[in-house]
């Protein structure tokens, strides 16, 4: 058959098309008149007409696009995760948590940290207020009412005497007596000296002021507080050394408000051990107190001298009872007030400047906390600690805390995968911003668990909403190159079936036109052709264009044996002296998988069809017979090029033995694609085939889609 359409007529060209089982026959013929070697190809009955049957050269076949529909189905979950364009979100969705981990341990968050933990108290509902423990305030109007500050030691004794008459189980008298205010004084050391229920204070840690002399050691307890480096108290001392140059740096002393929760909690049979869950952790029963550790929670190398712990202030506008001097020494004070309290002792008066920073607590004076309150706060942490089971603030050990930033992260990188619609995807991603701070201010409130926020908080919304921002920047963008590329075709194809048809028709009457009209139409043929190849030029990407001879740009997105096929065409329009003498040419371009490759595998193989072909031009003498096949197997994808000419024996054709540079770079592709590439030369032609395996092993690192 191939040899009856031969003879036809002179110089014919038999082109076979092997595409799914069906073979189609093309007839290529010459005309003298224009001096191309084909003037146009026109296929057999019963083969689909093809848009560019009048082009000098064979075409590419109709292309298989994919239509998308008006109302695709919803994809499922997982699908849109792995079709998700991950290395626009993982490379700096993964940058962004790696900074803010970083951050973290350069103590960056520490301020934020602190501010949070302190509005977390600060917001939640108030507690009942605690009835073992009662304040009698020194107020501005007893300062006043009495004439003169120090309240002198005389008025001290009336009011501890008067406050013993109603059995309190403890006095704490935060007040420095470490020289006498007279009058009184006498009075004052006797109470100090036989009232076992009274304890005193002394200052160890930032200076020193000795206690009352008349109190023993075993009833005396610092008032230090722990200061952060913003100046708030947010820690409490329970016990330390003094430092090195105090005059006694050798004696262990405990902090004032602990003397007064351990000798409340010795008459409940409940005395000081040491941890269980940690030996360092100061137990009372079955109750430990949590040692603070410099990095616990929001903290960066804090100085944790001494036995601290973090201060969960008991919420609410009156935490505890408050009466004032002249109530008591008056009488007006409920005795029940008194009966089995803590009492403390302290000055109430903004006047008197004894205050402490603190945003947690609730006060008319906002930050400012007396310092005797402060105390109370402290002793009431620990007597319902022990007796209440309230939560202390506890923190998770480092390695759960980062693990917790990069999962808050990570869930920020996947959101932008699921939701298609950035309607929903706004709403979503604020709802789940939401439940992270909603999570650590329960978990605090109700565990009394400080999670760290504000990194967390800080990366899940650099992560869900800034990043994507410029993802779907980038998609848009593409969205719009993408929309452009279908109004250049659409455009081309009205060209194509209206004026290209046209010429079509002219063209065939050519020998009935005059040469000069016969010029005119093949260069408005050949110019139409030339204003979609700019346009298409323009619309790529610059990564996605493979540019061939005679300015034909190729998309490289296109589904590969497409392009592949395109390759083929323009490379056979070369002027090359192997391709005059080809009368017969098998052709078979199959579908071929080729999701894993990146548009550098994809340019590679194409640079490699090509150099296949030029090889047969520039180098097979009197070939007849073109064979070029990109085909698919179940385990392999395969190209091929054989022909049947002599090897030519010009001084630039490739070395049989080693191969020329062409040879070496296919070599190499097959090496990146795991697979084989072979060239053969016999008396019957050369044969050249590149495979490689159709499932690659995927690398760990994100790549780019091709």
């Amino acid at each position: 058959m191939v040899d009856a359409l031969a003879g036809l007529m002179p110089s014919p060209q038999v082109i076979v098309h092997l595409d799914a089982g069906r073979t189609t026959i093309w007839l290529a013929m010459p005309v003298e008149k224009t001096g191309d070697r084909v003037a146009f190809i026109r296929p057999f009955p019963d083969y689909p007409s093809h848009r560019e049957m009048c082009a000098p050269v064979l075409a590419c076949p109709p292309r298989s696009r994919s239509v998308t529909p008006s109302s695709p189905p919803p994809t499922p979950l997982w699908q849109r995760l792995s079709q998700a364009n991950w290395q626009h979100r993982v490379v700096p969705g993964l940058a962004v948590i790696v900074l803010m981990v970083g951050l973290r341990l350069l103590g960056v968050w520490q301020a934020l940290e602190w501010a949070a933990l302190d509005s977390f108290l600060r917001w939640r509902p108030a507690e009942p207020t605690d009835d073992r423990l009662l304040i009698v305030g020194i107020t501005e109007a007893d300062i006043q009412q009495v004439g003169t500050y120090p309240i002198p030691d005389g008025v001290l004794a009336a009011l501890i005497t008067e406050l013993q008459r109603h059995e309190p189980q403890v006095i704490g008298l935060d007040l420095f007596r470490d020289l006498p205010i007279q009058p009184g004084s006498d009075q004052l050391n006797q109470l100090l000296a036989e009232s076992p229920q009274l304890f005193g204070i002394e200052k160890v840690i930032t200076s020193t002021i000795a206690p009352p002399p008349a109190l023993p050691p075993e009833r005396v307890g610092f008032n230090d507080f722990a200061l952060d480096d913003d100046g708030f108290v947010r820690r409490a001392f329970l016990a330390a050394f003094p430092p090195p140059l105090h005059p006694e740096p050798e004696r262990f002393r405990f902090s004032f408000p602990f003397v007064l929760a351990e000798a409340y909690l010795a008459q409940e049979d409940l005395y000081l051990k040491n941890g269980r869950r940690r030996s360092d952790n100061m137990r009372f029963g079955q109750a430990e107190l949590w040692r603070f550790m410099p990095n616990d929670g929001g903290y960066d190398r804090a100085d944790a001298t001494g036995v601290q712990m973090l201060i969960n202030v008991r919420s609410g506008p009156t935490p505890f009872a408050v009466v004032s001097l002249a109530a008591v020494l008056a009488g007006e004070v409920d005795p029940d007030l008194i009966r089995d309290r803590v009492v403390l002792i302290g000055v109430t008066s903004l006047g008197q400047k004894d205050l402490v920073n603190s945003a947690a607590v609730n006060t008319l004076n906002p930050g400012l906390v007396y310092g005797v309150e402060m105390h109370a706060h402290i002793t009431s942490q620990i007597l319902s600690t022990v007796l209440d089971d309230r939560p202390l603030i506890y923190v998770w050990p480092d390695p759960w805390e980062y693990l917790w930033i990069i999962a808050w992260g990570a869930i920020g990188m996947v959101l932008v995968g699921l939701m298609a619609r950035p309607a929903w995807y706004l709403l979503v991603v604020g709802l789940v911003g939401l439940g992270l701070f909603a999570t650590s201010y329960v978990a605090l409130w109700l565990g009394g668990w400080w999670l760290p926020i504000m990194p967390t908080l800080i990366a899940f919304t650099l992560n869900g909403l800034v990043l994507p921002g410029f993802y779907l920047y980038d998609q848009t963008l593409r969205s719009r190159i993408a929309a452009r590329q279908r109004v250049i075709e659409e455009t081309y194809d009205a060209i194509h079936n209206g004026p290209l048809q046209s010429l079509a028709l002219l063209l065939k009457q050519q020998a009935d036109l005059s040469p000069t009209v016969q010029g005119q139409l093949a260069d408005l043929n050949q110019e139409l052709r030339t204003v979609y190849n700019r346009l298409q030029q323009e619309s790529l990407p610059v990564e996605d264009q493979l540019h061939l001879g005679g300015g034909k740009v190729i998309d490289l997105r296109d589904q590969l044996h497409e392009v592949l096929y395109e390759v083929y065409i323009a490379t056979l329009r070369r002027d090359f002296p192997g391709f005059a003498s080809i009368k017969f040419q098998v052709v078979k371009f199959e579908p071929m998988p080729d999701t894993r490759l990146s548009a550098d595998d994809r340019r590679s193989l194409c640079r490699l069809l090509e150099e296949m072909l030029c090889n047969v031009g520039k180098h097979a003498i009197g070939a007849k017979r073109l064979t070029v096949t990109c085909y698919a197997t179940d385990t392999e994808n395969i190209i091929r090029v054989a022909d049947n000419g002599k090897s030519s024996p010009s001084p630039d054709a490739p070395n049989p033995e080693t191969g020329g540079r062409g040879t070496q770079q296919a070599q190499a592709l097959a090496h990146r694609l795991g697979g084989t590439y072979q060239r053969e030369f016999a008396d019957n032609g050369t044969h050249c085939e590149l495979r490689w395996p159709t499932q690659r092993p995927r690398p760990w690192w994100p790549r780019s889609r091709p």
